[in-house]
């Protein structure tokens, strides 16, 4: 009896003899393939660099599909992130117990020396120049907006910074800020910059304070006389005005009396040039109605003699 061997093919040939590959490269190709998609969060932008080159500087939300590393390279970034950079330390918290650390110093218009706390919001403008144009984003914002505020506070004295001037400071120095990473290519935007304390050093702290209630004591005296004048001078105006009205009119009565009183005068020198004997007794007899109920009166008769009951009776009615 004859035996029949059969024989196995090898690895990479098929039974008829011809070869076959292997498909797990394949498969290998085809995961490295698709490795190559990815997604993009809504709060994200992407950069897809090839060999080191940016090929797209702003990729935005979605599904993408790169080349496999090591050809392209893909950076996400939370471009709607607002970042916060406090210059001059750290906000106090006292919750967790941290002290406020020493605030950076500056030098006023009217050589005061103050320290003062800014922070800083700021945001990713553009990507590609965000990743690739600058090393450390913080350190080039401190410096830049360390300086701007150096040059506002040296033209500005520190009662203007501590009130009125504060916000116009703070718009200069953001817009001012701006310009400058702008022009190093860095890809920020600056959204507010905020002088959240200003103080003076330790040292001078209540000097300081002595000075500032002065300055408060002597607002609250001016604003005390103001105050007072400005109650004061309507009233004397009013007054003023009140006899200078009693004054015309007494003016305006002593004229007409005046007026009447000559033409009285005229009329009753017109009737004497008429009848001088009987208009002067008239005018006699009206003159003495008027003067004697004003004075005492003694009559003697034509004899000389006094008459005692008319003075005594006078008397009784004068009592009664």
């Amino acid at each position: 009896m004859s035996s029949t061997l059969l024989a196995h093919p090898a690895a990479g040939a098929s039974v008829d003899g011809r070869r076959r590959w292997p498909r797990w490269p394949l498969a290998l190709f085809a995961l490295w393939l698709a490795s190559g998609i990815f997604l993009v969060q809504p709060d994200q932008q992407a950069v897809v660099t090839r060999f080191g080159s940016v090929v797209e500087p702003r990729v935005t939300p979605g599904l993408h599909y790169a080349f496999p590393w090591p050809i392209d390279s893909v950076y996400k970034l939370k471009v709607r992130q607002t970042r916060r950079l406090v210059i001059g330390g750290d906000l106090p918290d006292s919750v967790l117990g941290r002290l406020q650390p020493a605030a950076s110093q500056f030098v006023t218009g009217d050589q005061n020396i103050i320290n003062a706390t800014v922070v800083v919001q700021y945001s990713i403008g553009d990507p590609a120049l965000f990743l690739f144009h600058t090393q450390d984003v913080e350190a080039a914002i401190r410096g830049i907006v360390e300086s701007e505020l150096a040059r506002r506070f040296a033209r500005t004295n520190v009662d203007d910074i501590l009130t009125t001037e504060k916000v116009a400071i703070q718009n200069a120095v953001r817009a001012a800020a701006q310009k400058s990473l702008d022009g190093y290519n860095s890809g920020l935007v600056l959204a507010s910059v905020n002088i959240d304390s200003v103080t003076p050093p330790a040292e001078a702290a209540d000097a300081f304070r002595d000075v500032a209630s002065a300055r408060a004591d002597s607002l609250r005296t001016v604003n005390d006389s103001q105050g007072y004048a400005n109650d004061l001078l309507p009233r004397a105006r009013g007054e003023a005005a009140q006899l200078m009205e009693s004054a015309r009119g007494y003016k305006e009565s002593r004229i007409d009396r005046a007026t009447g009183e000559a033409s009285r005068f005229m009329d009753i020198a017109a009737e004497y040039e008429k009848a001088p004997q009987v208009t002067g007794e008239r005018t006699y007899l009206e003159a003495m109605e008027q003067i004697l109920p004003r004075l005492k009166k003694m009559i003697v008769d034509s004899d000389g003699n006094l008459d005692l009951t008319l003075v005594r009776r006078g008397e009784s009615d004068t009592k009664r």
